[in-house]
């Protein structure tokens, strides 16, 4: 287990304008320190919740922090894949929402946790509530109260990215309409993504289709061939009748 799926992290609303925001200064051709200190000036009146007021400079380092983390200086076995994400940025016309999202879901493991909880209860039921999703968490992580406060950062940020919506009750969310995910090299990437956010970097193909943790998303049906053919960090190995093992190469 490496430290990406040790570090809980999202430890403030993540936006996604903030994600954005992040990737045009990145593509911009800016420098590591010019990023940062452009992150801090737009963050300085803008808030998780949608607001424009002064933000405390704890509050504002904290998310710079974690964005700087996701697409500017993620982990070193993560350059190569946010580097094929950046193309389909400059590719996909606007429609960056599962970009965005597999990035964020590789550098920060929790991020995928939480989606993966959230997505299995939705499965079950047509509403889903914080607690639900806490308590579910609170069995992977431990009962301290950081997990339950940075689960709570990442459910309002689902909110906030239009995966999730709020209910009539307080503390409450339904699922929103489902993205489709255009193209096949996306979709790769997207398994890609949840590969990076399990410890042992591989899992089995008719899991990951399945993926509780893509419950925002209409996926491609996409072969353990095709992927094959079309990326060069997933090794697919054959096992038993009709399945097919995804395993990260690198």
């Amino acid at each position: 287990m490496g430290k990406r799926h040790e570090v809980i992290g999202i430890k403030q609303v993540i936006r996604l304008e903030w994600m954005q925001q992040t990737v045009n200064l990145l593509l911009s051709g800016m420098d590591v320190k010019g990023i940062r200190q452009e992150l801090h000036e737009f963050l300085s009146n803008r808030n998780g919740d949608g607001s424009e007021k002064e933000r405390g400079e704890t509050s504002r380092s904290q998310v710079v922090n974690i964005l700087m983390n996701i697409w500017i200086t993620p982990s070193v076995e993560l350059i190569e894949f946010r580097n094929d994400l950046l193309l389909l940025v400059q590719e996909s016309h606007g429609k960056h929402l599962p970009i965005h999202w597999s990035m964020i879901t590789a550098a920060y493991p929790f991020w995928f946790n939480v989606a993966q909880q959230t997505g299995r209860l939705l499965a079950l039921q047509s509403q889903v509530t914080q607690a639900q999703i806490i308590s579910r968490i609170k069995e992977l992580y431990g009962d301290r109260q950081t997990v339950s406060r940075y689960a709570r950062s990442v459910i309002r940020s689902f909110v906030t990215w239009g995966v999730l919506k709020d209910s009539g009750k307080k503390g409450c969310y339904e699922k929103n309409t489902l993205t489709n995910v255009e193209g096949f090299n996306l979709a790769i990437l997207m398994y890609e993504s949840a590969l990076h956010s399990i410890p042992e970097a591989k899992g089995a193909m008719t899991l990951l289709s399945n993926s509780p943790s893509f419950f925002p998303f209409q996926l491609p049906v996409i072969t353990g061939d095709f992927i094959s053919q079309h990326s060069n960090r997933i090794d697919v190995i054959r096992y038993g009748l009709d399945d097919e093992l995804l395993e990260l190469n690198n």
